[in-house]
């Protein structure tokens, strides 16, 4: 088994983790005006590209 010879700075380590974060969701604008993730339907109004595909859960 390997054994480290000198221990990681805070640095280092933060470095190393620094591409370990959670990315943030991309979000778009629905034509009712509600954030909406791309490529999904509108979970308000139920449309996608313009066109209402599920009734409103309102």
């Amino acid at each position: 088994m390997a054994v480290q010879q000198n221990k990681k700075s805070k640095s280092k380590k933060g470095m190393r983790r620094s591409h370990h974060h959670v990315p943030v969701p991309a979000l778009v604008l629905c034509k009712c005006g509600n954030p909406t993730r791309p490529h999904a339907l509108c979970p308000v109004c139920g449309t996608y590209r313009g066109r209402e595909y599920a009734p409103a859960t309102e």
